[in-house]
């Protein structure tokens, strides 16, 4: 099959959609399948608003449509309300294309962290952008019952792999810290709320992994905090491996992917009770949640190491592949004969109502 993924999160970002879409492309091309992505590589930029890390490629409409019809893909899928993401969508609803979406930020919580904007307004916004796929997949259960309130249909789940060989607690070395270490990686932004990680009254040493637009405001306001920058493969297995908990403050995560990178490496995990923790972690035996973070991150420097493990055993790439594989949908290009007969009907109501 010919699949084509457009997404408007690519490299150089490090992220979980990113990591994601990585593997199921890498997972798809091993299961014998032809994929091509759509993403702002190579293509002219501009920064993003506010987070000038984020560049995002403008005004491809034209660029987009022309890969659609030029790869002719026997399914479409657009993981991204972006600028790529939006013009796929319009490509595809003027061939009156089948395609999917996935939904990977809260986005109404992840704006309102940022602007002034009604939550109203964002799910409106997701609505329109979602409405017209034929299966919107999304990370958990809690995430889907979400969105369903708010008026989205057509929800899927699509679960997450982990990497147990580079994430592994064999890894694990002596940090040269007072313990407990406790670790946040991702990105260092206002949405993650990494300064309640920061602010948090708790014994021993807190470190920082990633970077991101609030990276220098909170160095400057956190100097106990030691803020390590990006770290990547073996070198940041290591330190989460020799690290005593992990700590994810972020209220705007549909899945968070990182958690599983760390209990993979034998951590257990301090959240607050929100979408994305609620179903990854194993209340009491793989992590804490507690709204009051510090009293998480106690609780969960109490729970055995071999039990995060084990959960993070559970989840394969292969797994979550084959689940995007079987949620994915056929174009379905309407006959020319159907199109005719649409047009005949629209004219038709059109007359009767005299637009």
């Amino acid at each position: 099959m010919k699949i084509g993924i457009v997404t408007d999160a690519w490299r150089p970002q490090t992220n979980g959609v990113v990591t994601t879409l990585s593997k199921t492309a890498e997972g798809l091309r091993g299961l014998g399948h032809d994929v091509s992505m759509m993403t702002p590589e190579g293509l002219p930029t501009l920064p993003c608003p506010t987070y000038p890390e984020i560049r995002l490629a403008l005004f491809q409409g034209r660029r987009v449509s022309d890969w659609i019809d030029e790869f002719a893909p026997d399914a479409l899928h657009i993981a991204t309300e972006g600028p790529l993401g939006f013009a796929a969508r319009a490509a595809a609803c003027r061939r009156r294309l089948s395609f999917t979406t996935s939904y990977h930020t809260q986005f109404p919580q992840y704006l309102r962290a940022r602007f002034p904007l009604p939550e109203s307004c964002s799910y409106a916004m997701l609505r329109a952008f979602h409405g017209r796929a034929a299966r919107t997949m999304v990370g958990t259960r809690e995430v889907r019952r979400e969105l369903r309130r708010h008026g989205l249909r057509n929800l899927v789940e699509w679960s997450r792999g982990v990497d147990t060989e580079l994430f592994t607690p064999d890894r694990r070395v002596v940090l040269p810290y007072p313990g407990p270490i406790l670790v946040y990686v991702g990105r260092v932004s206002v949405e993650k709320s990494v300064e309640d990680f920061c602010r948090a009254p708790v014994a021993g040493t807190k470190l920082v992994i990633g970077g991101g637009p609030q990276l220098e405001a909170l160095r400057a306001r956190h100097p106990q905090v030691h803020f390590l920058g990006f770290r990547y493969g073996e070198d940041l297995a290591a330190l989460l491996a020799g690290a005593d908990c992990f700590v994810f403050p972020s209220r705007t995560d549909t899945f968070g992917l990182v958690m599983l990178e760390a209990m993979a490496s034998g951590l257990p995990v301090a959240a607050y009770p929100v979408t994305g923790p609620i179903d990854v972690v194993r209340e009491g035996v793989t992590g804490c949640l507690r709204e009051d973070l510090a009293a998480a991150i106690v609780a969960a420097l109490r729970l055995e190491r071999a039990a995060c493990r084990a959960q993070a055993l559970e989840y394969r790439w292969e797994n979550a592949t084959r689940e995007f594989e079987g949620n994915l949908v056929e174009l379905r290009v309407p006959s020319p004969r159907r199109v005719r007969s649409a047009r005949r009907v629209a004219a038709v109501l059109a007359r009767l109502w005299g637009v």
